[in-house]
């Protein structure tokens, strides 16, 4: 998580939703990825998609059975889509989503397709809570200024 959590930084920086995710495999990261949706303008740029695609890449499949993935943030029903799709084992995330766009508990254990995926929230969970505040109340200070 603590590299999840590095790479949420990296989107903070860059301007983007601060959320950062790693695929690991047999202790290895494989893949990483953090939000780019706002600079690439593609909806589907988020941080676990992009994790997931360059552990396909690594792979050179898109089964990623076995793999683990951490995210700084609950997932959306997008992502764990993505995640149920790759056949990936389990998913940590740091903080939970508090405006209730997540289905991550419903997706997981939903028998839509013929993978289910263990799921464990809270991991780190403060700090991974705070980059998240701390970018939204800099981004409203920002349109406030604007206002101004």
């Amino acid at each position: 998580m603590r590299e999840a959590l590095r790479l949420a930084q990296k989107a903070f920086a860059a301007g983007e939703v601060p959320i950062g995710a790693v695929v690991v495999l047999d202790g290895k990261i494989i893949g990483r990825g953090y939000n780019l949706r706002t600079r690439l303008q593609r909806a589907t740029q988020h941080a676990e998609v992009r994790a997931i695609d360059r552990a396909c890449a690594k792979l050179k499949s898109w089964r990623l059975e076995g793999a683990e993935i951490y995210v700084t943030l609950e997932p959306c029903p997008m992502c764990m889509g993505a995640i149920l799709n790759s056949r990936i084992e389990r998913v940590y995330f740091g903080a939970y989503e508090q405006k209730g766009r997540s289905l991550t508990m419903e997706l997981a254990g939903a028998n839509l397709l013929n993978h289910k995926t263990e799921v464990t929230g809270g991991i780190l969970e403060e700090e991974c809570s705070r980059i998240l505040t701390d970018f939204f109340s800099q981004m409203r200070a920002r349109e406030r200024a604007k206002k101004e």
